[in-house]
């Protein structure tokens, strides 16, 4: 899977991937062999975090 490289472009794609397609962030990187520590780390820099209730990334 090619992600976008912007935070905020990352930040939209995947919610919206987390939103029709995941039941987890857990799952959305297993699936896609994504490095979720860099995702979380890139999103955290933009001022985002992983809301695990709400299955997205949120400020």
């Amino acid at each position: 899977m090619n992600i976008p490289n912007d935070p905020i472009m990352l930040m939209s794609f995947l919610n919206t991937q987390l939103r029709d397609n995941y039941s987890s962030l857990e799952d959305l990187v297993k699936s896609n062999s994504l490095d979720q520590k860099e995702i979380e780390e890139k999103l955290s820099n933009a001022g985002y975090h992983y809301d695990v209730e709400r299955n997205q990334f949120v400020r």
